[in-house]
């Protein structure tokens, strides 16, 4: 380690008992998204969050701006570059069974437990501290440092448009927001729906009366359920058999209740993140694959079930359905989170990730290619473009030389499915605050950061702003 990490981390030392403070002092404030209020575009708990982290940076010497309560920062420094550290001051609702206040920031075997100390109040206050050892120093750096505290990263990340609409954006930087060592790839990201409307209707036999099925698009679904409305008792007797022949048939967990006049068919799967639905078990496709089995007649629910069971089934990579992708940071990935289908229309919504070296073109094309003449169409389209460095990027290769010097731990690069709060601005990756092998806490019950995880990431973040800056 040179003499400036060396100066930095023992700085960092000196700074632990203000630094522990200023964490707990920031993981009080409840700044859950709430009623947006005249001036507080996010509600009164993250516009208290960006007022009380500006008073923190106000008295360790910083010149501070709140950007209308969208974001606020702290700055330091000199230069017409800037290097900028994107943190997020608001959390995810606190939930049950804690077993310490959610936002008492108590400590308790030398961590600090609380709503948003890992996720990310703690980590952006150990990249305040990094930069508060820089001024104390008087390190010699060329560039301007801002360290930004975003207020609606766990709600749609609205704010950093705000602020890029009425400040100026860094000239590089990262977000203390995912995992060590630096996460150098993010896939492509789409949310839509694809729609079907019935004008083809069945008239007698099995008719189905509704589907519906999963949360969210980005989750692979663990429950389904259809309920049928059948004509007679011996059809209806043959729907029953015909379940449970396919449950054995298939080794999958479908039920089906005799509700009187119909039938509901339930089928239950895993649960898994959309960026990684081959971990699941998808309980839409499963009951659209049992569903297709059956005499539907010549209707266009029947053409709606029959063009997905064909088309996907339980296929994750999106093979059959002709959008394949793949490179370095692995395969395209196809979810269908949800399902919405009565009498009128069909709806599900699909999570689709692409790699990180294609275009949305290089998807939506074949997408577009395979449902022509269907009668289905694409609803409701949410896009996020790849995040993608080069592995020798001098971003990549900067932060991996802090990491290794600081800690002592070989680097490894991330490339991966889900997507940060990098990918809200321009040259910026994301860098910790989690070391692998380390319990992923963000958004759990009795959440926590250790005070010496927190000392150790503002060695870290100090170490990075100077390398980048200086």
């Amino acid at each position: 380690m040179d003499n400036a990490k060396e100066l930095i981390s023992k700085k960092i030392d000196e700074l632990r008992d203000r630094l522990v403070e200023a964490t707990q002092e920031i993981v009080r404030v409840k700044s859950v998204l709430g009623p947006a209020e005249p001036g507080k575009p996010f509600g009164e708990g993250p516009a208290k969050a960006i007022e009380t982290a500006l008073k923190i940076s106000e008295e360790l010497g910083f010149k501070t701006k709140n950007v209308d309560n969208y974001v606020g920062y702290a700055e330091y420094g000199e230069g017409k570059e800037m290097v900028g550290v994107l943190g997020h001051l608001d959390v995810v609702p606190e939930g049950d069974g804690w077993t310490y206040p959610p936002y008492g920031a108590e400590i308790h075997d030398d961590r600090i437990y609380g709503r948003g100390t890992i996720d990310d109040k703690g980590p952006t206050m150990a990249a305040l501290f990094g930069l508060k050892a820089i001024k104390e120093l008087g390190l010699p750096i060329s560039k301007r440092v801002r360290i930004l505290f975003g207020s609606n990263e766990e709600s749609g990340s609205n704010e950093i448009e705000y602020y890029l609409e009425h400040d100026e954006a860094p000239t590089i930087g990262f977000t203390p927001d995912a995992n060590f060592t630096v996460i150098y790839a993010e896939k492509g990201i789409t949310l839509f729906d694809v729609v079907m409307r019935f004008d083809k209707k069945p008239t007698s036999g099995i008719k189905i009366v509704k589907i519906t099925g999963g949360e969210v698009k980005n989750m692979v679904p663990r429950l389904a359920r259809a309920v049928l409305h059948v004509d007679d008792e011996s059809l209806k007797k043959s729907v029953i058999e015909a379940v449970e022949d396919y449950r054995k048939e298939k080794n999958v967990d479908l039920s089906c209740e005799d509700n009187g006049d119909g039938l509901t068919i339930v089928s239950t799967g895993v649960a898994a993140h959309g960026a990684t639905p081959e971990q699941g078990k998808n309980a839409i496709m499963q009951l659209f694959m049992f569903l297709d089995t059956l005499d539907l007649g010549d209707t266009d629910v029947k053409k709606f079930i029959h063009f997905f069971a064909e088309n996907v089934g339980m296929e994750t990579n999106g093979k059959k359905f002709g959008v394949y992708l793949k490179d370095e940071t692995g395969e395209l990935t196809f979810n269908i989170g949800t399902v919405s289908v009565d009498e009128n229309e069909g709806r599900l919504g699909l999570n689709i990730r692409y790699p990180v070296t294609y275009t949305y073109d290089d998807f939506i094309k074949p997408f577009n290619k395979k449902l022509e003449g269907t009668g289905i169409v694409i609803e409701n389209m949410v896009a996020q473009n790849p995040l993608y460095f080069p592995k020798d990027h001098p971003l990549i290769q900067t932060l991996s030389k802090v990491y290794h010097e600081v800690t002592g731990n070989e680097p490894v690069l991330l490339a991966i499915g889900g997507g940060t709060y990098a990918k809200e601005m321009k040259n910026m990756v994301a860098f910790g605050p989690n070391f692998p092998g380390q319990p992923e806490l963000d958004h759990q019950t009795d959440e926590y950061i250790a005070i010496d995880h927190l000392v150790q990431l503002a060695k870290i973040y100090g170490s990075a702003i100077y390398e980048l800056a200086k």
